[in-house]
């Protein structure tokens, strides 16, 4: 028993102080991703997190789907998904979740976190006030627990505000903005001509379900009962609208989006009750009786609030125009996503989006603060303009930010130095290459490999696939919408190919070899040779002959144009570095087939040619003469681990019973362990709730392999392997001159396939 006596001095809680190297705050996707990567690296971390859970918008406490560059498969960025730590996190969430239940992406990140011993988490743990050691340096932070009423003091080397609001930033007395530049202030031409108050609201989202038997809804005193008349975009909803496809339910943009967050919150509150009190009884939706709120949400998603000025603000020339930059760690694809202030009130569209042609770089001067020595920036809050926060503002762009500046502070703790000497050329690419080794997926900065083990190794594999066929053993594809096989053409003419059509009368297809002005793009602009075939009704063969076009190493884009009389042959092969693509709709992410914008606003006007879903997304059949020598060996030490120009990849035989690579060298070398870089299907985009997605292990991804001696003796054995990155450390260092990598085919459709060997 406890007894105390009163006191006429007003008590204090209980205060620990806490020293570590570095400290995160905030525990959405970028904090997490930069607390693995730091604890990884070695460092020992601080992750403080205020809510009950991690994750951010994409908790169970929002359910909000995680996504990036790949925006829905609704652009042209291809292969584009983010590596590194999340995508090891999508990937686990894919095996353990594909179904997309955000309760169980909680328990993945969470996973993923305590299974880390350099990480010290703390959740309802809220940051409160930044201590100075000088002007320009953080000595510490203060932090209070909700649920245990302990007041911690937090003291590191470096900070890492991954805020969202930026917290520690604003504390600390970092630069910031608040609202939109002026069209002269950078040049950008989509800014207005002033500066703007104005920012992206918040959203609340609700589940509903379906019950047994009619429910009942009696609206709350404070919802929103007429909102047919006040919000206009209630005339666009369904009675299957719920969760994430309700993104549009959004407020506050002409709030300030930090002090009057709860305010902000309690109107959507209103708004979404009064939303589904007009779903349920208005009478103007049919087979509404029986639903039923199943959650809504307590915590809103917040878009928009501070962005700190960093030694580099990126901008909207930067990621139209793809700007390369010395200092990228990271990279963003998304479009420039800008929604109107006043949210649901509004009768504008609810979002305007602009897409640029590609993906671009993100350079780590906006990770940096330009005012405090020692504060690194993650997440939405980083240097960026209003109108390149609509783009890098999304949450797994913030999350491949995140493993970057988690990477860099260790970096920082190892040399002894601050953030800003990581400019420096040499450190500079030693960060870039660190990345690279974690598949991290630089644009255009490949992993180093001279001078490695690997690059020392002669490569013999037990065969190599020769591109000559992709078997016609799939069903029939209507050439409603156009389609296109896109190809890894090599320097040099182009090939025959023939394809296996079927008309229901007499009639015409065109056909068309187009390329991306810029080799890296996916965005097939610039024709080089267009054919006409007169087709006749009934099944045949039409061959495609191209020799006399002259190609480069890069994608080409084999277009079959829309001619609903006629249905081309596709394959049942899934096979790396291949994809078909169609000039589709795509409305989620204002993709109408075609972007259309006057130039004056800066914004190029260009075709989408975007994927379908599995189960559909079929290669098309062909022949192709001659073969495509697209999956050399050679390029496993590319430094590639994805398609990039080429395939970069290996890929087997498919009639190869045993496929293997063997590495030899010419004289004894001591080997710690390898890492593998499998095919996980970067092009397809991995939201973790709400959409279901086919596969829980990606269809050419190698399960199952060994590693052998030249003896034999198996050193290593995987199975079920669903990961792109396989780290393998030997319990003991060995010495060979030879090493073989034995791989099964993931299936009979799916050949093995490999990008990347390292050995160290």
């Amino acid at each position: 028993m406890q007894k105390t006596l009163f006191s006429q001095q007003s008590r204090e809680n209980r205060l620990i102080e806490l020293t570590t190297d570095t400290v995160i705050a905030g525990g959405g996707l970028a904090g997490v991703c930069a607390a693995i990567a730091a604890a990884r690296a070695g460092s020992k971390v601080i992750l403080v997190q205020d809510r009950p859970v991690l994750g951010g918008n994409a908790s169970s406490e929002v359910r909000l789907w995680a996504l990036g560059a790949t925006s829905h498969m609704g652009n042209n960025n291809r292969w584009s998904r983010e590596g590194g730590i999340i995508d090891e996190i999508m990937l686990d969430n894919l095996r353990r979740n594909k179904e997309g239940n955000p309760i169980v992406f909680d328990t993945v990140l969470l996973d993923k976190v305590v299974q880390e011993p350099n990480i010290t988490l703390l959740l309802n743990t809220a940051v409160y006030q930044v201590n100075k050691k000088s002007d320009t340096k953080i000595e510490s932070l203060d932090a209070f627990c909700s649920q245990n009423s302990i007041h911690y003091q937090l003291k590191a080397n470096y900070f890492i505000d991954a805020t969202g609001d930026g917290l520690v930033a604003f504390n600390a007395g970092a630069s910031f903005r608040i609202g939109g530049e002026s069209q002269a202030e950078f040049g950008e031409k989509l800014a207005p001509e002033k500066e703007s108050t104005e920012l992206l609201g918040h959203t609340i989202f609700f589940y509903s379900k379906s019950a047994d038997q009619p429910v009942e809804y009696i609206a709350p005193s404070y919802a929103h009962l007429d909102v047919e008349n006040t919000i206009p975009r209630s005339k666009i909803m369904s009675e299957t609208d719920a969760g994430c496809r309700l993104w549009w339910i959004e407020y506050g943009g002409i709030r300030d989006t930090i002090y009057e967050t709860e305010d902000i919150k309690w109107e959507l509150w209103r708004i979404v009750y009064g939303l589904w009190n007009y779903i349920k009884n208005s009478g103007k939706f049919e087979g509404v009786e029986n639903l039923t709120l199943e959650w809504v949400g307590t915590v809103p998603g917040k878009r928009e609030s501070r962005r700190f000025e960093g030694e580099y603000m990126i901008k909207q020339q930067d990621i139209v125009e793809q700007r390369q930059f010395e200092d990228a760690i990271s990279f963003g694809g998304w479009a420039i996503d800008i929604h109107p202030a006043e949210g649901v009130y509004s009768d504008k569209p609810a979002c305007s989006q602009w897409h640029s042609k590609g993906v671009y770089q993100i350079p780590y001067r906006c990770f940096l603060s330009k005012d405090i020595e020692n504060l690194f920036f993650a997440g939405r809050n980083i240097s960026a303009t209003h109108m390149a926060f609509g783009s890098t503002r999304v949450m797994i762009t913030c999350a491949h930010g995140g493993q970057a500046v988690g990477t860099a502070a260790a970096m920082c703790q190892e040399l002894n130095v601050q953030p800003k000497a990581l400019l420096e050329k040499t450190k500079m690419k030693t960060l870039q290459q660190r990345l690279n080794q974690f598949a991290h997926g630089i644009p255009n900065i490949p992993l180093d490999t001279q001078g490695s083990l690997i690059d020392q190794a002669k490569i013999s594999p037990s065969s190599t696939l020769a591109l000559s066929e992709i078997p016609f053993n799939g069903d029939w594809l209507s050439l409603d919408m156009a389609a296109a096989q896109m190809l890894p053409l090599l320097e040099g003419p182009a090939n025959k190919i023939k394809v296996q059509v079927k008309a229901q009368s007499q009639t015409q297809l065109t056909c068309e070899l187009r390329v991306s002005e810029k080799a890296y793009n996916y965005t097939p602009e610039v024709s080089l040779k267009t054919l006409s075939f007169d087709i006749a009704s009934g099944e045949q063969i039409i061959e495609i002959d191209l020799s006399n076009v002259t190609t480069a190493n890069q994608y080409a884009f084999l277009i079959f144009h829309a001619n609903d009389e006629i249905s081309i042959k596709t394959s049942q092969s899934r096979i790396t570095g291949l994809l078909s693509v169609f000039n589709k709709v795509h409305k989620a992410v204002s993709n109408n087939g075609k972007q259309e914008m006057d130039p004056v606003f800066g914004i190029d006007s260009f075709e989408f040619w975007t994927p379908q879903r599995r189960p559909k997304g079929h290669n098309i059949a062909m022949s192709i003469e001659p073969a495509l020598a697209c999956y050399s060996a050679e390029q496993l030490k590319n430094g590639y681990m994805r398609p990039w120009l080429k395939s970069n990849a290996w890929v087997a035989k498919p009639s190869d019973k045993t496929p293997h690579i063997k590495l030899n060298w010419s004289e004894l070398k001591t080997i710690k362990g390898i890492k593998l870089y499998f095919d996980t299907d970067a092009d397809h985009a991995l939201e973790t709730v709400w959409m279901p997605h086919q596969d829980k292990i990606m269809p050419c991804c190698v399960q199952n392999y060994l590693i052998k001696n030249k003896t034999g003796e198996v050193l290593y054995r995987q199975t079920e392997n669903y990961q792109t990155v396989n780290h393998i450390q030997f319990d003991q260092p060995i010495e060979t001159d030879e090493l073989i990598i034995e791989l099964e085919h993931p299936s009979e459709n799916s050949p093995a396939a490999l990008f990347e060997i390292d050995v160290f």
